[in-house]
């Protein structure tokens, strides 16, 4: 068959060659033997200068023309392709160069696509040299068409008609016009499997993204047929056969096959599982760099467990990136197995290549628009001319993300090119909005109509600075309040923050007593890291909170008025301490949040009082998409001196950010009239599943949950048996206009008095 293609091409060229000479031989026909070139005239460019033909023309005045002259000349013009025609005429000894233009093309039209971005395939057509202002060139138009339709082809489109129009225009220009009838995708009516005995269809099809139609597949898009995901899900079959401890598993063919209407396709994965195989031993071989107990305690797998290959590997990469941390970015390590087909067990060997340690040349930003280089290099913990560590880029990574101006950051670490020791740290970000205007309505399920307006800029001038104003008002709360953050008072990374406000809260609206409060306060805090994951913070503040009583306000509240009157005042000390390692603090997929604080009114003012708080959050991803995340808290708050622990620092627990399904704060003691008294002891916690909706970023993400929790006053006992719990479905989302989070619960754990709210939402507020 290569014999019979060679034969044939030789063919083809053949005759290229001798229509082309046949060419040549037509545009000489006038032309004199030879002559002295005394001049050289050019007609019919119209576009093209005659300075541009003179530099492709091989001829220059005063050279001796003959015909093999000529045939050069006019093959260098042609090959140009700047012209259809040429032809080489004398006037005496004048050499005339006649020439016909090759059209250019005005415009290029791509009619009916939907199914791909025409910016981007416009893009592509220019790359190959097809594009508004250039030479047509039918050839190129036909591999587009060609090319086009094996995009659309790929995507499960094989109904796709492509039809092409060209245009002639006026100044020799032509109009291109690409239309396309794209067709439906070809859906997946049936995915068969043969040769699989270990496993039933319906557990390999489990595997597999691809589907036949559901009920959701409307949405996810997982019965359109794609050659991109066939050759995944191919991969995942064989990675969940090699977990499994089929050594030997192969697929022998894959037959795909498309409907007389070209509407549906039909599926066939031929399968060799071959035998089970057990693990006889895994050992290390190669330059261990004297690091050969440390290296094998990474060796986590027994002689005669079942083989898994994604543990294999796993140990593999726990080598490497050890070795990553120590310098050398090029180390390899590569098991080799030795099957033992009678006993079916394999005996691996893992061949360690360190390669030569590596050290950082540069550490590059690329893609911050708005943001300050060093604002991004201060988080950056590999430094230039440093070795190579692993762990200081992954570090950094996280560091830049936590940061909360970016959609995303990526490292890269190439090799630098000519050298075996040097590296390149390449961090690129894509800038997100920070600053946000707002003015206009919200509405939450616990304060109902919001009117609210704010400014808040996370990266002022892109110097990493916070400044904020809101203004919020409903039927239940009012607050004013004015704020910045410095993040990088000193060079060592010590922050300061400063607010200042006026909060006023109604709590018959918010369902808990007959009472205004007025609080108006100020705080100044800073923070002081002392691990790339601690800090320390510590602040003071000035509030004072003003009671108004009406004739329903409850008596405890009366009671208080009377004993210590209808205004206080504190002169605040704040300490805590938190530990974060998540990727990011808008959307973490993994990582450690942890934050103890205090809160202590000093003798100086009126209120003597401390408030202990402690949170806790994990989250832990499972696949790209799937995260778990646990979220616990708990608080305790009293007097000291002879002063009692004030009502209006109780905690409350109930609804979105608690415990969802019941009334916010609505959750603990309540007094005489049914109204929750809130309390000084808290404990909730949740658990959450998140998961990336189909098509979305992790903006949005759907979760299922598990909430408890509850409060205790005075003299009452924390007992895990008044815990109350509910779980339920909702969505999050960072939207547009701010945090979105809905909720539908269903409580587990209750009694008869509990204010149940199975549908609870928050939007344009954080949560």
């Amino acid at each position: 068959m290569a014999r019979h293609n060679s034969r044939l091409s030789v063919a083809t060229r053949n005759l290229c060659l001798a229509l082309g000479f046949a060419l040549v031989q037509t545009a000489l026909r006038a032309q004199p033997t030879g002559f002295v070139i005394r001049d050289i005239r050019v007609e019919g460019a119209q576009r093209a200068d005659v300075g541009t033909v003179f530099g492709y023309l091989p001829l220059r005045v005063g050279d001796r023309y003959d015909p093999t002259k000529g045939v050069a000349a006019i093959q260098a013009l042609y090959a140009s392709g700047l012209f259809k025609d040429v032809r080489l005429d004398a006037d005496g000894d004048v050499l005339v160069v006649v020439v016909e233009e090759r059209p250019a093309v005005a415009s290029i039209e791509l009619a009916g696509m939907h199914a791909f971005d025409k910016d981007q395939v416009n893009k592509s057509l220019k790359e190959v040299g097809l594009a508004q202002g250039r030479i047509y060139d039918r050839s190129l138009l036909e591999r587009a068409e060609q090319e086009l339709k094996r995009q659309y082809l790929s995507n499960g489109r094989y109904g796709v008609k492509i039809t092409t129009t060209v245009s002639p225009l006026e100044r020799n220009r032509v109009a291109i016009t690409i239309s396309i009838d794209e067709g439906e995708v070809a859906r997946i009516r049936e995915i068969r499997f043969t040769g699989n005995h270990a496993f039933s269809d319906s557990e390999l099809l489990d595997q597999l993204e691809l589907s036949t139609p559901g009920w959701l597949t409307w949405y996810t898009g997982h019965d359109k047929y794609a050659r991109q995901k066939l050759q995944a899900d191919e991969e995942t079959l064989r990675s969940f056969y090699l977990a499994r401890g089929y050594l030997d598993f192969h697929i022998e063919s894959t037959q795909v096959s498309i409907s007389p209407d070209k509407q549906d396709i039909h599926i066939t994965i031929n399968l060799l599982e071959g035998e089970r195989y057990r693990v006889s031993g895994v050992k290390l071989a190669g330059e261990l760099l004297g690091l050969d107990d440390e290296l094998s305690k990474l060796i986590d797998v027994k002689p005669g467990e079942i083989y898994n290959g994604e543990r294999i590997n796993n140990i593999a990469k726990a080598v490497t990136d050890r070795l990553s941390v120590l310098g050398y970015a090029f180390a390899n390590a590569n098991p080799v197995p030795d099957a033992n087909k009678e006993k079916r067990e394999v005996a691996f060997t893992i061949l360690v290549d360190p390669g030569r340690r590596a050290y950082v040349r540069h550490v590059n930003i690329a893609g911050n628009t708005r943001t300050r280089d060093e604002v991004i290099r201060r988080e950056i913990r590999q430094f230039e001319s440093g070795w190579y560590d692993s762990e200081k880029v992954k570090l950094s990574r996280d560091r830049v993300d936590r940061l909360g101006f970016f959609e995303k950051v990526e490292v890269e670490t190439p090799a630098v090119p000519g050298t075996q020791d040097q590296v390149d740290v390449n961090v690129t970000v894509k800038e997100r909005p920070t600053g946000t205007i707002q003015a206009g309505l919200g509405y939450s399920s616990t304060e109902h109509l919001v009117i609210s307006g704010s400014y808040t800029q996370q990266n002022v001038l892109g110097t990493g600075h916070a400044i904020g104003v809101q203004v919020n008002t409903s039927t239940a709360t009012r607050t004013i309040a004015l704020s910045h953050q410095d993040p990088y008072v000193t060079i060592d990374g010590v922050s300061r923050s400063e607010e200042i406000y006026r909060r006023d809260s109604n709590l018959a609206k918010l369902g808990l007593a007959t009472v205004d409060l007025g609080t108006t306060g100020g705080t100044l805090r800073w923070g002081v890291p002392f691990t790339e994951f601690d800090t320390v913070f510590f602040g003071v503040g000035v509030e004072s909170t003003d009671i108004t009583l009406t004739a329903a306000s409850p008596f405890r509240y009366i009671d208080y008025v009377n004993r210590f009157g209808s205004s206080a005042a504190a002169l605040l000390g704040t300490v805590g301490w938190s530990r974060d390692s998540r990727d990011n603090i808008l959307t973490p997929q993994r990582g450690r949040y942890q934050r103890a604080f205090l809160e202590l009114g000093t003798p100086v003012l009126d209120l003597e009082y401390y408030k202990l708080t402690y949170q806790y959050q994990q989250f832990q991803p499972l696949t790209n998409k799937f995260t778990l995340a646990f979220n616990g808290q708990a608080g305790y708050g009293g007097g000291y001196g002879d002063k009692e622990y004030p009502l209006f620092k109780n905690f409350y627990v109930g609804g979105i950010g608690s415990v969802r399904g019941f009334e916010a704060g609505s959750l603990g003691p309540r007094d005489a009239n049914g109204d929750p008294l809130g309390g000084v002891k808290e404990l909730n916690g949740s658990m959450e599943a998140l998961v990336t909706l189909p098509g979305a970023d992790r903006s949005l993400r759907g979760l299922t949950f598990l909430d408890a929790g509850n409060v205790w006053g005075v003299g009452e006992a924390v007992r895990f048996a008044d815990l109350r719990a509910a779980v339920g479905i909702g969505v999050a989302w960072i939207s547009p206009i701010g945090p979105l989070k809905v909720s539908i619960a269903e409580p587990i754990k209750h009694q008869s008095i509990d204010r149940i709210q199975r549908f609870q939402f928050q939007i344009g507020t954080g949560f």
